[in-house]
């Protein structure tokens, strides 16, 4: 899936072709819906380290700035790149078990006591459909998400972007290989950011 080795898209990048929407895009569509809802779902109830166990050891999550740019120039300047410029996460598995196992020590400054938060995934569109080098089936996927954060009595945050993702089959299921999220602030309104995307 070469063509989704950057998460980071660009201008002069040829758009790869959409898949066929046949019976196979539909079932792999359904099974890729369950995964990102069960995903949620772990998420919701502080299943973190289930969670874990969804992520490949080669994960790649990252979620650029956004900058106010003039127009003509979005493709190019509007997101920060991967490796390239700051961000707001550049992450591996390593780093989100780090990150979880901190708000699990019941310690955490910024989520004690915890936030309650609600995730909505929706708008799911296969982008790619390939073969690795390993010969496991690699799916491209976008989503939109709306994440919902309360913490104490007055607290509240939303978070509304999309995601682009690249599933890996493993074991008869799926597992996170890739992650872009992108949440359409210039400036974050939030606190902080202690959620999972």
């Amino acid at each position: 899936m070469t063509h989704l080795a950057s998460p980071q898209s660009t201008a002069t990048q040829a758009p790869s072709p959409r898949p066929v929407r046949d019976a196979r895009y539909y079932e792999l569509k359904r099974e890729i819906e369950e995964f990102l809802y069960d995903e949620a779902a772990l998420l919701d109830r502080r299943a973190f380290r289930d969670w874990l166990d969804l992520l490949e050891d080669d994960l790649v999550y990252f979620m650029p700035m956004m900058f106010n740019v003039k127009f003509g120039e979005h493709d190019r300047r509007e997101k920060t790149r991967l490796e390239k410029d700051m961000s707001w996460f550049n992450e591996g598995k390593w780093t989100l078990g780090k990150r979880a196992e901190q708000i699990l020590t019941g310690v955490h400054w910024a989520e004690e006591p915890l936030s309650r938060v609600c995730r909505l995934v929706s708008n799911v569109r296969l982008t790619a459909i390939d073969t690795n080098a390993e010969g496991r089936l690699e799916v491209g996927v976008d989503s939109r998400f709306l994440i919902y954060q309360n913490r104490c009595e007055h607290e509240q945050y939303v978070f509304v972007g999309s995601r682009a993702d690249v599933l890996r089959q493993a074991g008869g299921g799926w597992k996170l290989a890739r992650r872009e999220i992108n949440i359409y602030q210039n400036v974050l309104l939030a606190k902080n950011l202690t959620v999972f995307f």
